[in-house]
């Protein structure tokens, strides 16, 4: 079994979310991102360090807006049963084998992804102070590094309060056994 740190944020629990306790199994489609892009950076030690062979996916999401062709998400899946988008650009080839270093989030609108299915092992809420882009601008941008994290059993559904998503700590059965 592997365990990974996956970011849920508030918007996209609050929007499309099921709420989830510590011990539940749950499914959900991964995007691995660039720690700077977490809530103004700081995550070094959720980083999830990834490899395996990369795969193209299509992502059609059934909207009828005209894309029944979807586009193509450059996903990653490991023997370790975890499988997740990547939001740099892809390797020339697919089927490369590739590493790759970020924070995993739970992305819900990105078409329809492979999930990763796991056991929920502890949760923590996350809270980010903000502060104005420039003086009077009402343009708020997370403050570096100003993050906290306080302990849960339960997922919130709605946040407020400071409070910007949860971190969860997943359990992933290891394919390869």
């Amino acid at each position: 079994m592997a365990r990974w740190w996956v970011f849920y944020a508030d918007w996209q629990m609050e929007c499309c979310g099921t709420p989830f306790s510590v011990g539940d199994e749950v499914s959900r489609p991964l995007l691995l991102v660039s720690s700077d892009e977490v809530l103004g950076g700081g995550w070094y030690e959720e980083l999830s360090k990834l490899s395996g062979p990369v795969e193209t996916v299509r992502d059609h999401d059934g909207d009828g807006d005209g894309d029944e062709d979807g586009g193509v998400v450059v996903t990653l899946r490991g023997a370790d049963g975890l499988t997740a988008a990547l939001s740099d650009d892809p390797p020339d080839e697919p089927g490369q084998w590739i590493r790759a270093v970020g924070v995993l989030t739970v992305e819900r609108h990105g078409g329809l992804w492979p999930e990763t299915a796991g056991t929920v092992r502890e949760i923590r809420v996350v809270r980010q102070e903000f502060a104005e882009t420039d003086p009077g601008s009402r343009t708020l941008e997370p403050v570096p590094r100003s993050s906290s994290l306080e302990s849960a059993d339960r997922s919130p559904k709605w946040f407020g309060e400071g409070r910007r998503g949860v971190l969860a700590e997943l359990e992933v059965p290891d394919l390869r056994t």
